[in-house]
């Protein structure tokens, strides 16, 4: 039987942490977020270990009082297929309930997986102009996005 635990990581985590994204950094997949910058975000991430091995992890960063977004959210290969990525999204979307946020966004492939969990699918141009400016200008595919911007309403 497989001990799933999730947890807020710490800053010596942050290693493990890159190391597991780095397949989908290096794809443009997922933004490069630099050691120091996710030092200085690590409460915003949420982790999972199964059997003592980081899984995965999602980071929930706010925009505004009412805004936030489900950033960098990966399960390693081995991992996936056990519902630890809907999970952590379910973490992210309590987290900020418990903030007393009104919506959050996501940026991403994985649209079906959002949808599941009742986002909805909503324009690019209706997203706020420092979100795109930014975070969109470091990424690989910036101008041509072909991410999907999903919202969910808490």
């Amino acid at each position: 039987m497989e001990q799933v635990e999730f947890f807020k990581p710490l800053v010596s985590d942050i290693q493990m942490m890159q190391d597991l994204v780095k397949e989908e950094v290096d794809t443009g997949t997922i933004l490069l977020r630099t050691e120091d910058e996710m030092a200085t975000t690590i409460r915003s991430y949420t982790a999972v270990k199964v059997n003592g091995v980081i899984a995965g992890f999602s980071a929930l960063h706010i925009h505004s009082p009412k805004l936030a977004e489900i950033r960098s959210l990966v399960v390693s290969k081995n991992f996936r297929g056990k519902r630890l990525g809907k999970t952590l999204v379910e973490r992210c979307l309590d987290e900020g309930r418990t903030l007393g946020l009104e919506e959050v966004l996501s940026l991403t492939y994985q649209k079906k997986l959002f949808e599941d969990l009742g986002f909805k699918e909503i324009s690019k141009e209706s997203l706020p102009e420092h979100k795109i400016w930014a975070d969109c200008i470091r990424c690989k595919h910036f101008p041509i996005c072909d991410e999907i911007a999903l919202l969910y309403k808490l």
